[in-house]
């Protein structure tokens, strides 16, 4: 599907923490097919379970490659909780596929042929801010929404300092 750009400057309309997760794989050595190409196949299913099961948390993800040999998703979160719940959970692809793994790398047959990573964030109100220039909905905006630039400030510092209605009345409490 082909996303039709938004004229203009906008930003993301996320509000509160920002849950980002990085996770990818790197294959380590080409001939060994049988090795990373589960794993390289893994992440879409993944994904896609994720689709259909939005009250799980996912709210978008950026398929990226940095070469070659390096895939990773861009993934953001509704809460920490709830990635944690998702990687955790019994009946989800996740769980079987890191036991797997995990059986294959004591048995020493993963070791080596591909290489997994990933690094989660949370990031506090406030700590983070967007711009997107003639752009359709991507990454944090995609997950949160797409607004005005305005809404939250013509400069970074201006949509650094943004807080939600809620953050505000907590600063006001205090």
């Amino acid at each position: 599907m082909f996303a039709r750009p938004v004229s203009g400057r906008t930003t993301a309309d996320a509000e509160g923490d920002v849950v980002v997760l990085l996770i990818g794989m790197r294959i380590n050595h080409f001939w060994a097919v049988h090795h990373w190409l589960p794993v390289l196949a893994g992440m879409p299913r993944m994904l896609r379970e994720l689709g259909k099961a939005p009250e799980r948390g996912l709210l978008g993800h950026v398929l990226l490659t940095a070469s070659p040999r390096t895939y990773y998703v861009v993934q953001y979160w509704e809460s920490k909780e709830k990635l944690y719940a998702y990687a955790h959970a019994p009946d989800m692809f996740h769980r079987r596929a890191w036991g797997a793994l995990n059986r294959k790398e004591r048995k020493g047959r993963l070791r080596q042929h591909v290489g997994l990573w990933h690094e989660a964030y949370v990031v506090p109100e406030g700590s983070y801010e967007s711009i997107y220039v003639d752009m359709p909905a991507f990454g944090l905006a995609a997950a949160h929404g797409q607004v005005p630039l305005e809404r939250r400030g013509r400069t970074a510092n201006d949509r650094f300092a943004h807080r939600s209605a809620g953050a505000k009345v907590a600063e006001g409490a205090n």
